[in-house]
């Protein structure tokens, strides 16, 4: 969702892209400071000490703010290469997960409901995976994507819900992976078959040919009997 979003505000973030390639670092660069403030916010929950929500979650979102940067800062700089999307694409996974790993120790939701939350996000960043890699595109497909559970994660544990959050989480990213599944099975199929259709016609048209040139050879050969 919030992909589609980004499209729409494209001209406001290439300015940003232009004014943070201007200072020499590369995309892989800033993917490396995205990755750090994301470490960063899963020390402060694990920590958990007074306003570690607040804090925790306002470096969570400056984690999301470079995770923007590196893709702008490719696009204008024309280094958009097959390595760092790979590397960009590990670096949120880890640093989702650690940020999970981070509310666990904290203490600031059950584990089971943790595990739920890191399982279902894998799962839809997976489902993506598999499917791009078999010609189906599935960026903006569902309701939470992993810019959504960040934001979640943020927006409600700043205002004190962090198990409210998890459980969010977990739903959307379920329903996520199942319109995922189901928007691929439905690309996947194949249509249906005509050929053999056609074969039958065609075998029952020389059918009609061989009966009819049976018949022709009958006829002459009565004709030719009478004439004698």
């Amino acid at each position: 969702m919030l992909n589609n979003l980004r499209d729409s505000l494209q001209p406001h973030l290439e300015k940003i892209g232009i004014g943070f390639a201007s200072t020499g670092i590369s995309p892989n660069g800033w993917s490396c400071v995205g990755l750090f403030f994301a470490f960063v916010s899963a020390f402060i929950y694990g920590w958990n000490v007074e306003f570690s929500l607040i804090i925790g979650g306002i470096v969570l979102l400056l984690a999301g703010f470079f995770d923007i940067v590196d893709g702008q800062v490719a696009r204008v700089s024309k280094k958009i290469t097959k390595s760092g999307g790979f590397l960009d694409s590990v670096f949120d996974k880890i640093a989702e997960v650690a940020i999970f790993l981070g509310i666990l120790v904290g203490g600031f939701a059950e584990p089971y409901l943790v595990f739920l939350a890191i399982t279902f996000s894998l799962l839809v960043s997976y489902t993506r995976s598999r499917a791009e890699s078999l010609g189906v595109k599935l960026q903006g497909i569902g309701i939470g994507e992993r810019a959504e559970r960040l934001l979640v994660i943020a927006i409600v544990g700043i205002i004190g819900f962090m198990e409210y959050a998890v459980i969010i989480v977990i739903i959307i990213a379920a329903i996520t992976f199942i319109q995922r599944i189901i928007v691929t099975a439905e690309a996947l199929k194949e249509p249906a078959k005509v050929a053999p259709k056609k074969i039958i016609m065609k075998s029952k048209s020389s059918v009609k040919k061989k009966s009819s040139v049976k018949k022709k050879s009958s006829v002459k050969k009565k004709s030719s009997v009478k004439k004698k």
